[in-house]
């Protein structure tokens, strides 16, 4: 692992004026939900050199390999989608494992970034770092002002590293590294399992499945109460290019729709957009999960930047390019 000459070389001024159509991406997790819509997105925009190997490829966890595959590939751009994620019973269940996992990986991707003199690189955090009692809407100065959910508090502590690590190579090496903090995502190729599914996938393979069963009853967990804020991964992606090509600040941007509903409220949606008729039971004995909110996207939206896709066209989206798959047995977690 030898660091190249370049390491403390001055920022690219290139990348204010936009990454020009030939820049080299590497997008770290590309065989998921996030990767795959920016790879998309990236594509549609012209780029064309993208680098997107799967983790049978790239062992994200496996330091040696990620730092000789820098050494190799030579991205001049990386994008860091890459984590372990999962609904209300996966973060409840495997704390360890989704801590264990996010610090490797992305103490390895961004090690290696730096020590290759990666110019520009978008890391993606999460909701979940801000506290759990933050002022609605959230805004990215209520980072670090309180104590965070205990549910999620080892993936929110995970994450909150990665922003941690992106400040201090800012701060020490001067390269022009940004972290986004994206609300709830849903959309094509997320993870369906049963057991690791996040709120749209886990209600619409639950409703899905009783339809087909003729099923009377779905039991959900919780009290239907919590509110979530909702963000189609292909909005994500075109928001995550503009900020690869317009936002140089230290500090993290948050990125979302501005608005919320209750998770009753969105089972409702998805029943419909199921077509799924019978009765809804709330289990009150289960955990509801972070109370959720709002963010603010006020800074965002100043770029220039606003969310396309409506919650009902994006639900329609998903479960057209589900209900094929999870048939097909192609679907993640079918």
């Amino acid at each position: 692992m030898t660091a190249p000459p370049s390491l403390l070389a001055a920022p690219d001024p290139a990348a204010r004026a936009g990454l020009p159509r030939s820049t080299r991406i590497f997008v770290a997790g590309a065989g998921g939900m996030v990767g795959r819509a920016i790879c998309d997105q990236l594509r549609r925009e012209g780029f064309s050199d993208l680098l997107r190997p799967d983790s049978r490829q790239l062992d994200l966890r496996n330091r040696q390999a990620v730092f000789d595959w820098f050494c190799t590939h030579h991205p001049e751009a990386v994008i860091l989608t890459a984590a372990r994620t999962g609904g209300i019973k996966a973060v409840t269940t495997r704390p360890l494992s989704l801590l264990s996992d996010n610090l490797r990986i992305q103490v390895n991707v961004l090690d290696a970034a730096a020590q290759s003199g990666v110019g520009r690189l978008l890391f993606l955090g999460s909701k979940c770092v801000y506290p759990q009692d933050a002022a609605q809407p959230i805004g990215e100065e209520a980072l670090f002002t309180g104590a965070l959910e205990p549910a999620d508090s080892a993936n929110a502590v995970a994450k909150i590293a990665g922003i941690e690590h992106v400040l201090a190579v800012r701060r020490q090496l001067g390269l022009r590294w940004i972290t986004a903090v994206p609300c709830n995502l849903y959309g094509p190729h997320d993870n369906f399992h049963p057991e690791q599914a996040r709120v749209v996938p886990a209600l619409m393979r639950r409703y899905h499945r009783a339809r087909l069963s003729g099923q009377q009853i779905v039991r959900n967990w919780g009290t239907g109460t919590p509110r979530r804020e909702l963000l189609h991964v292909d909005d994500l992606a075109r928001a995550c290019l503009l900020l690869l090509e317009r936002y140089d600040d230290p500090s993290p941007i948050n990125v979302g729709t501005g608005e919320d509903v209750t998770i009753k409220e969105l089972a409702s949606m998805v029943a419909a957009t199921v077509d799924y008729r019978g009765a809804v039971v709330w289990d009150a004995d289960q955990p509801d999960g972070s109370p959720g909110g709002r963010l603010d996207v006020s800074r965002i939206t100043a770029l220039g930047w606003k969310p396309q896709v409506s919650l009902g066209e994006g639900l329609a989206r998903t479960y057209a390019w589900f209900s094929p798959g999870f048939a097909a047995g192609t679907v993640r977690g079918s």
